[in-house]
């Protein structure tokens, strides 16, 4: 894995949740691969689990697997399987037409369940752990990332979002800092307490892979961070609707609403088309304006990382080189994509650059698919069994929290909103 991001240097003994000071046991110079996860006390328990789970903890990097041919079978492996997860995305919706609930699920659900999958098969084969050199999942991921910014128009968010960038900041701070808060009450490991925070509060499980850049969480706490926010974001196509009529909210408050709560951009298309056109633009707008707001952040997350969780007792603030060496830089990618496509659509026919876009997020699309599909394939249970019920009540409280606010601020800041005004 690359040294960018909050990897540890060798020899550093940060402790259990990565708080200097705290009674827990010194994490190994392999760096956060093998932080342990769990509430204070259960460190003994976490590591023991963490020690269990063996290579599956590695960076899956050409360090930790067979030379030769191997890696680049590891590779076709994970494009087979992109493949069929590509298959199943485009399929399953006409395989069941007029399911909401098909047309709601997202490559994620394809893409970790055939990693499990394909990861069973090469285990019981003894074949996993040499292909493990072809389990990209970083450059996958940060790839992704960088395309997700071509899918951002600035343009758009200056100009017609003001409200949805209010509601964004207030939205996704509130949330933020509560999950942070009820993560840390619960003990969780900082870098499970980043991840959920930024899915629960951002945009799903775009914002759990940018944070997971950011703190370099283990594949492990991205998968369970993924699978938490796809299984609430499923009910929410049906019940935010439902809620929304039963409240008697205008098509623009609900849009809002939707917008800011449902953490997946497929799901909040389908919940705001339930409600109407109106509904689904405005949801659509929120949404991509907290889609914006990822790299801020990222950069927040970066900075109070190398500052207080990654900082060791008595040790010299970091300055700004060392921000700059633990800073993601494809964070700057994710921007200068998002530059260059607000630049080139005010520039070409407007089907032009909606082909172009097109293709960007096509591109994109496979990059995060063969990113899950490799945190399938490298995924061990033994390391989170410790975490037990906090991690899902976390995620659920800050559902509720997040599901409150955004009602709040969606009726103060688009109730006297149209779409047409």
């Amino acid at each position: 894995m690359s040294t960018e991001g909050t990897l540890p240097r060798p020899g550093d003994g940060r402790p259990d949740n990565g708080r200097p000071g705290a009674p827990g046991t010194a994490v190994p110079a392999s760096g956060p691969e093998h932080v342990p996860t769990g509430p204070p006390g259960a460190t003994a328990t976490a590591a023991t689990a963490a020690a269990a789970s063996g290579p599956a903890e590695s960076t899956g990097g050409p360090a930790d697997a067979p030379a030769g041919p191997w890696p680049v079978l590891g590779v076709l492996a994970v494009l087979v399987l992109a493949a069929a997860t590509r298959f199943l995305d485009r399929n399953v919706p006409g395989w069941f037409t007029g399911s909401d609930l098909a047309k709601a699920i997202e490559f994620p659900v394809y893409a970790i369940a055939l990693g499990l999958l394909g990861n069973a098969v090469l285990t019981a084969a003894g074949l996993r752990d040499r292909l493990a050199g072809g389990f990209r999942t970083e450059f996958f991921i940060k790839t992704g990332l960088v395309l997700l910014g071509a899918s951002i128009n600035l343009k758009v968010i200056v100009t017609a979002a003001g409200p949805a960038l209010a509601q964004g900041v207030v939205l996704i701070s509130t949330v933020f800092l509560f999950t942070w808060w009820l993560g840390g009450r619960l003990g969780l490991d900082d870098r499970l307490r980043a991840l959920l925070s930024a899915a629960v509060s951002i945009c799903g499980v775009s914002a759990a892979i940018a944070a997971a850049g950011a703190v370099q969480a283990r594949r492990e706490q991205l998968a369970y961070s993924a699978s938490l926010v796809i299984a609430f974001a499923l009910p929410s196509i049906f019940v935010l609707p439902a809620l929304a009529a039963a409240l008697g909210l205008s098509p623009e408050v609900a849009g809002a609403w939707v917008g800011g709560n449902i953490d997946t951009t497929a799901a909040v298309t389908a919940a705001g088309a339930i409600v109407g056109e109106d509904a689904l633009a405005v949801a659509t707008i929120v949404k991509v304006t907290q889609n914006a707001l990822i790299g801020v952040v990222v950069v927040a997350l970066t900075a109070w990382f190398a500052l207080r969780v990654e900082r060791r007792p008595g040790a010299a603030r970091p300055g700004a080189i060392e921000l700059w060496r633990r800073f993601p830089k494809f964070v700057l990618g994710f921007v200068a994509a998002s530059v260059i496509a607000t630049w080139y659509l005010a520039a070409v026919p407007a089907a032009e650059g909606k082909a172009a876009i097109g293709v960007a997020n096509d591109l994109r699309a496979w990059f995060l698919i063969m990113a899950f599909v490799s945190i399938g394939l490298e995924f061990r249970v033994a390391s989170l069994r410790a975490a037990g019920w906090r991690p899902v009540g976390v995620f659920a409280a800050a559902t509720v929290v997040n599901v409150l606010v955004a009602l709040g601020l969606a009726v103060l800041l688009f109730g006297g909103f149209t779409v047409t005004g």
